[in-house]
């Protein structure tokens, strides 16, 4: 299996594949590439439903070069541990970033997440953030702060008194809780609507139909969250 960075060539494949509708692992079948290198490849430059070719080599040779006049500042980065591959593991963070920001979570609060959910203990400091990160720390003020709002971050104090922002399993069942509350709202607001427009417009009949969709599939997420939380805290090959 071939190993280095995609040439101009593959990337045209690639666009090429993306366009004809093929699944991500039946082109990297062609390239004779890992599937992860055709998902980071497409996702980290705009996604299925914009990637082009030639741009995609454009912004890759910008990335390497910035990544060269960055390289010194990084030199301080903590080691992996269990004899991971560095380069791997960045390559993989920034391939979980970008899958996130294409899920709508933007781009600063994205990598905050990823970060934290791949180190093994799911807890860093701001300073941690900071340094990792190579951002400012109202960068990661902000991000957590977003974060939090979306019950995908909590907070709490060690016993240095520092606070920590914690990312574990249970933050990714509460995350969904509040995407349910939310959604209810939605609900609610959109039958105000049907009594404020008059239940036989068109108009409130489309909303009554949004809100009971909305309703539905709610419901549903929440039923499935529910039943799914222990999957959570069970460790893989256990049943």
């Amino acid at each position: 299996m071939p190993g280095g960075r995609l040439t101009q060539q593959e990337r045209q494949q690639i666009a090429s594949g993306v366009a004809d509708g093929l699944a991500y692992a039946e082109i990297a079948r062609g390239l004779d590439r890992p599937t992860s290198t055709v998902t980071r490849e497409v996702m980290r430059n705009g996604g299925p439903a914009a990637y082009r070719a030639d741009l995609a080599h454009r912004a890759t040779e910008h990335r390497t070069h910035r990544r060269k006049q960055t390289a010194p500042r990084a030199a301080g980065a903590p080691p992996q541990a269990d004899g991971r591959d560095a380069d791997a593991v960045r390559d993989y963070e920034e391939t979980f970033t970008t899958v996130l920001v294409a899920s709508g979570v933007p781009r600063m609060m994205a990598r905050v997440l990823a970060c934290l959910t791949l180190t093994d203990t799911g807890t860093l400091t701001a300073s941690d953030l900071v340094q990792r990160l190579q951002v400012s720390p109202a960068s990661i003020s902000k991000a957590i702060a977003f974060l939090e709002g979306q019950g995908l971050v909590r907070r709490e104090r060690d016993e240095r008194r520092r606070e920590r922002y914690v990312v574990d399993e249970e933050v990714w069942y509460q995350s969904m809780m509040a995407s349910a509350r939310a959604t209810a709202q939605l609900v609610e607001t959109a039958r105000q609507g049907v009594g404020v427009l008059g239940p036989d417009t068109p108009a409130a009949i489309r909303l009554e139909n949004i809100a009971r969709f909305v309703d539905f599939v709610s419901e549903s997420i929440v039923r499935a969250a529910e039943q799914a939380r222990e999957i959570l805290h069970t460790k893989p090959g256990t049943s």
